[in-house]
C-alpha cells in the first residue's frame, strides 16, 4: 500500500484549548510538513481546495507550486481540485505548471466539490454541478492531449484552435475522480479508465465499499483491464500515542467537539453529517486513525478488507501542536507503514502501473 498526507488547510480554532494559528504560519506549517513527509518516505502529499468555510485552500496551485519548488520526489496531488467551478483552460495551464516544475510529479485529483456554497460563488447552479464536471473533464483532457482544440459547450465558451502551456512534463497526468458515496463519480473514472478516490471520511465502512464495488464492475465493463482500477481511501484525523487509551484521553474531547461543530447547521452540506458522534464509536467502527501503533494498523487492514485500496490518505490534526504534528508524522512512517505495507502490496507506481514510471526519476536535476 502507498501513503498520502492530505491536507485541507483548516483553520479552525481548537475548540477545547481555544488555540488558534495565523494564516501565515499556517501555511508555514503545511510546507513543512510536506517536506517531512518527503523526508520520512511517503509517497504523496496533497492540498485540498475549498472556497467557503473556514479554510485557506483556496489557491491550491499556489500552494502546489511552492510545494513542487522545494520537494525532489514524492507525488504531489490535489484533494480534490473542484473542476465543476472551474475554467478547464485555466486548469490545464495552471497544473501543468506546477507538473513542470516538480518535473513530471503531478496527479491531479478532481470532483464536483463537497461545498455546496462555492457553488454558486463561481456562477454553477446546485443541481448543473455533476453535469458541469463531466463536460469540463472531457475538455481537460483533450487540452492535455491535443493541440489545437476547439470546442463548444454549455459551461463555458467556445474554443477555437487552442493549445494549452505549459504542455504537461511527459504526457498527461494522472487523473483520480474523488467521491464520497454518491456513483457518478465513480461512473465518470470508470468510463475513463481513471482510477478512483474515494473519501471514506464519515460514514460506515460498508457505504464505500458499495461505491467501490460499483466503480471495479463498471471499468471493466467499459473495457478497461481490472489491474489499473486503482482505489485511494481517505480518512479523517490522524492521532497517534503510544496506546489507544491515551489517544483518546489527548484527542477525544476535541474530536467530539469538532463533530459537534461541523453537524450544526450551516456546517455542512445536508446529508453529509459526521455519523460517529464519540471518539469510542469513531475509534471502532469510523474513519479516523487514533490509537496506538497497533490500533492503527489493524484499522487500515480493516478497510482494505473491504475495499482492496492501494492508497491510504489522511490528515494530521492541525489544531494542536505542530511539532506534536510531526512527531505523529514520523511515528506512523517507521511504526505503522512498513506492518501494512508487507500486509497489503500493490502495483500502484510500479513497473505494473501505466503511470509508475512517469514522475521524473530526475527530481529537479538536469533530464
Amino acid at each position: 500500500m502507498k501513503f498520502q498526507v492530505l491536507d485541507i488547510l483548516p483553520q479552525l480554532t481548537n475548540p477545547v484549548t481555544g488555540r488558534l494559528v495565523r494564516t501565515d504560519e499556517r501555511f508555514a506549517q503545511a510546507l513543512t510538513s510536506v517536506r517531512y513527509a518527503e523526508e520520512f518516505g511517503y509517497d504523496a502529499v496533497a492540498i485540498g481546495e475549498r472556497h467557503a468555510g473556514s479554510v485557506l485552500s483556496a489557491g491550491v496551485g499556489v500552494v502546489l507550486g511552492a510545494i513542487a519548488a522545494t520537494t525532489t520526489r514524492v507525488r504531489i496531488q490535489t484533494g480534490v481540485s473542484v473542476l465543476s467551478i472551474h475554467d478547464p483552460l485555466r486548469v490545464a495551464e495552471d497544473f501543468a505548471t506546477v507538473d513542470q516544475i516538480s518535473r513530471g510529479r503531478l496527479e491531479l485529483v478532481i470532483g464536483k466539490g463537497n461545498e455546496m456554497r462555492q457553488l454558486p460563488m463561481f456562477g454553477i447552479t446546485p443541481g448543473d454541478q455533476w453535469d458541469a464536471l463531466a463536460e469540463k473533464y472531457e475538455l481537460l483532457r483533450r487540452l492535455w492531449r491535443e493541440e489545437d482544440v476547439t470546442w463548444q459547450g454549455r459551461f463555458r465558451g467556445r474554443l477555437d484552435a487552442v493549445t494549452s502551456l505549459p504542455r504537461p512534463f511527459a504526457g498527461p497526468p494522472r487523473v483520480w475522480h474523488g467521491s464520497a458515496t454518491t456513483l457518478t463519480s465513480a461512473e465518470l473514472a470508470a468510463k475513463w479508465g481513471d482510477p478512483l478516490f474515494s473519501a471514506n471520511a464519515i460514514q460506515p465502512r460498508d457505504n464505500y465499499a458499495v461505491l467501490i464495488d460499483h466503480y471495479r464492475k463498471r471499468f471493466a465493463e467499459h473495457g478497461h483491464d481490472p489491474s489499473t482500477a486503482y482505489v485511494a481511501a481517505g480518512s479523517s484525523f490522524l492521532f497517534l500515542a503510544d496506546t489507544t487509551q491515551k489517544a483518546k484521553e489527548a484527542f477525544g474531547p476535541t474530536y467530539e467537539q469538532i463533530v459537534a461543530f461541523f453537524n450544526q447547521p450551516g456546517n455542512h452540506t445536508a446529508g453529509n453529517e459526521m455519523t460517529f458522534a464519540t471518539i469510542d464509536d469513531a475509534i471502532e467502527r469510523g474513519p479516523v486513525l487514533v490509537g496506538s501503533p497497533q490500533q492503527i494498523v489493524e484499522k487500515v487492514l480493516y478497510w482494505h478488507e473491504a475495499f482492496g485500496h492501494d492508497l491510504q490518505s489522511f490528515s494530521l490534526p492541525t489544531m494542536i501542536p505542530h511539532e506534536q504534528q510531526l512527531d505523529m508524522l514520523e511515528r506512523m512512517a517507521s511504526e505503522v507503514i512498513p506492518v501494512v505495507r508487507r500486509a497489503a502490496p500493490t502495483t500502484l507506481w510500479s513497473d505494473q502501473d501505466p503511470y509508475g514510471g512517469r514522475p521524473a526519476v530526475h527530481g529537479r536535476t538536469t533530464p
